[in-house]
């Protein structure tokens, strides 16, 4: 198949590149630089350009692209950059795929779980409602940018992706120094559940649903998500270092800010990924400890 996908220097567009070409398919990246070779094609989200007649007769398209949550405070102007570096670049995606005399078949595009919003322990399936707060209010407006795609039948499915572990970046990359040095321990007061997803299956589960007939939102999370406490005590094991030190909740906030570190380490999310067992997806590292030993190497 040929795949334009966007977002792919990021940290799972990598491992998806990766993915997609040992598998056979034919990678097309979209750029926001001048094309270095025909498996380029160039785009400028933020002036509404892009390389239409190069999208014409795709197989399909994976949109990943989107500003780092995570990647610096959360200040007005910065929460701006996080919604239009996803809203603007969907919609403009979007419906240049609508108006092609080729589209694709299939639009996969970025979405994520901070849908739900913070909701204790209540078991989420895509079926739920959508919850409150900025990360909720951020992806519903993402969501929502593609439907000029699904409008004009080109299947479109959004990715709900939890927190992807890998040890090549995000929130494991950033935990794994004080853990290595005992220093991990669980945040607040640990009940809150973290949604999870390896790397690896986050890859597999995107390839799978290229050529799978799913549409509307997929959550992309391990099957046994864990509180807080029971990630610390299992990351801990893998690497064989202690987990006795909590970390106060006040502290991640002075250094985040309080809206981030909240959303980030506070909020809880136990979400399911009830769409992509139905359409018959099957996980290497269904459990946490088996993941994070693959990941990690141990």
């Amino acid at each position: 198949m040929d795949v334009v996908i966007t977002g792919s220097s990021g940290l799972i567009g990598t491992a998806l590149l990766e993915a997609l070409r040992a598998d056979g398919h034919h990678p097309i990246r979209l750029v926001r630089r001048a094309p270095k070779s025909a498996d380029e094609l160039k785009w400028d989200p933020a002036k509404g350009d892009i390389d239409a007649a190069g999208l014409e007769g795709v197989d399909a398209v994976i949109h990943l692209a989107g500003a780092g949550i995570g990647d610096k405070r959360w200040n007005e102007a910065y929460k701006k950059v996080l919604v239009e570096s996803r809203t603007a670049s969907t919609s403009l995606l979007a419906s240049t795929l609508a108006g092609l005399q080729n589209p694709p078949r299939v639009l996969l595009s970025g979405s994520a779980i901070g849908i739900y919003g913070d909701r204790g322990d209540e078991s989420l399936t895509e079926e739920s409602s959508h919850g409150d707060g900025f990360l909720a209010d951020l992806t519903k407006k993402w969501e929502a940018s593609a439907q000029s795609a699904a409008d004009a039948g080109i299947r479109t499915a959004f990715l709900r992706t939890g927190i992807v572990q890998t040890p090549r970046g995000g929130a494991l990359k950033k935990q794994l120094p004080l853990f290595k040095f005992g220093l991990g321990g669980k945040m607040g007061s640990g009940k809150q559940f973290i949604s999870w997803i390896t790397l690896q299956d986050e890859v597999r589960a995107i390839v799978h649903l290229l050529t799978n007939d799913v549409s509307g939102p997929v959550n992309l999370t391990a099957p046994s998500p864990v509180t807080n406490a029971e990630y610390t005590k299992t990351l801990g094991s893998v690497v064989g270092r202690p987990t006795f030190i909590p970390v106060p909740a006040f502290a991640p906030k002075l250094l985040l800010g309080g809206e981030m570190g909240q959303a980030l380490l506070f909020d809880s999310a136990r979400v399911l990924p009830t769409a992509l067992e139905a359409s018959g997806f099957t996980f290497t590292s269904p459990d946490l400890e088996a993941g994070l030993r693959s990941e990690l190497g141990k």
